[in-house]
C-alpha cells in the first residue's frame, strides 16, 4: 500500500511539473492587431499576420522569473523583406530585462537573419545575428530559450546557438530579479530589418503570416510577489542546467557556419573598448 500511494505522489508531482503542451486559449492574450492575430483549433494554434493597415502581437498571460520555454514557429514564407517576427520575454519599464528573437525577412530565395539579444537593467546592445541551416518557412521548427539564475541559452531544434552567462562577480548586470512575460509580434520594420532597409516590403504580397503551436514552459510562474518553484519540490533540473561539452561543441559549429554577426567582434562599432563580458571569462 506504502509503495502505491509512493508510486501515485511521484506520478502527481511528475504530471505537475512536466512541460506539457500548452492550449494557446489559457496561456495567452492577444494583445494588438484589430482580429489578425487568431487562435485556431480549440487553442492548438496561433497565427499573426500583417497587412499595410497593421501588425498584430500577443502576450502571456503568466510572468516567469526563469524558465525552460519552447515555441514552434513557422515564418512567412516568400519575400518576407521588410518584415520581423519577434518572440522574446520582457519586463516592464526603463531599466526592464529582455531576452529576444527576432526574424528578419528577406526577398525570395533569400536567408532570414535570426537576431538574438539580451537587455539587462535596461541596457542591451549585446546583438549576436545566425542564418539557420534550413528553410524556416517550410515547417515548424522549435525555438527555445533557457534562462537560470546562471545562464541564458538560446536554442533552434534543440541545438544551442548562444549562451549568455552570468557575470556579475565581474560587475556585468544578468538578468534575475525582474519577471517576464512572452510576447510575439509581426510588424513592418523596412526601414531596417531587410539589408539595412534597402529592402522595403512589398504590399501586394500581404498578408503576411507566421505561425505558432506546441508552445511549452516548464518555468518559475511568478504570481503576487511568489514564485511556483519556491516550494522546493521540483525535478526541474534546468534551474541548474550548463551546457555539457557535447552541447558546446555543437553550439560553436553553429557560431562557426552560420553566424553572421557577432557584437564582441565589432571593433568598429565599440572603437573605445569591447564591452566587458566580450573579453572576461566567467
Amino acid at each position: 500500500m506504502a509503495s502505491s500511494s509512493l508510486l501515485l505522489t511521484t506520478l502527481f508531482l511528475a504530471t505537475l511539473f512536466a512541460a506539457s503542451t500548452a492550449n494557446f486559449n489559457n496561456e495567452f492574450t492577444i494583445t494588438w492587431g484589430d482580429g489578425r492575430g487568431k487562435v485556431l483549433n480549440n487553442g492548438d494554434d496561433l497565427t499573426l499576420s500583417l497587412d499595410k493597415a497593421s501588425g498584430s502581437g500577443f502576450q502571456s498571460k503568466n510572468e516567469y522569473l526563469f524558465g525552460n520555454i519552447d515555441m514552434q514557429l513557422k515564418l512567412v514564407p516568400g519575400n518576407s523583406a521588410g518584415t520581423v517576427t519577434a518572440y522574446y520575454l520582457s519586463s516592464m519599464g526603463k531599466s526592464h530585462d529582455e531576452i529576444d528573437f527576432e526574424f528578419l525577412g528577406n526577398v525570395s530565395g533569400q536567408p532570414y537573419t535570426l537576431h538574438t539579444n539580451v537587455f539587462a537593467q535596461g541596457k542591451g546592445n549585446r546583438e549576436k545575428q545566425f542564418h539557420l541551416w534550413f528553410d524556416p518557412t517550410k515547417d515548424f521548427h522549435t525555438y527555445s530559450i533557457l534562462w537560470n539564475p546562471q545562464i541564458i541559452v538560446f536554442s533552434v531544434d534543440g541545438i544551442p546557438i548562444r549562451e549568455h552567462k552570468n557575470m556579475e562577480s565581474k560587475g556585468i548586470p544578468f538578468p534575475k530579479n525582474q519577471p517576464m512575460r512572452i510576447y510575439s509580434s509581426l510588424w513592418n520594420a523596412d526601414d531596417w530589418a531587410t539589408q539595412g532597409g534597402r529592402v522595403k516590403t512589398d504590399w501586394a504580397q500581404a498578408p503576411f503570416t507566421s505561425s505558432y503551436r506546441n508552445f511549452k514552459a516548464d518555468a518559475c510562474v511568478w504570481n503576487s510577489g511568489s514564485s511556483s518553484c519556491g516550494s522546493g519540490i521540483s525535478d526541474s533540473n534546468w534551474l541548474t542546467q550548463e551546457l555539457d561539452s557535447a552541447s558546446l561543441e555543437r553550439m560553436s559549429w553553429v557560431q562557426k557556419n552560420y553566424m553572421v554577426y557577432n557584437y564582441c567582434a565589432d571593433v568598429q562599432r565599440f572603437s573605445q573598448g569591447l564591452p566587458t563580458e566580450c573579453t572576461t571569462t566567467s
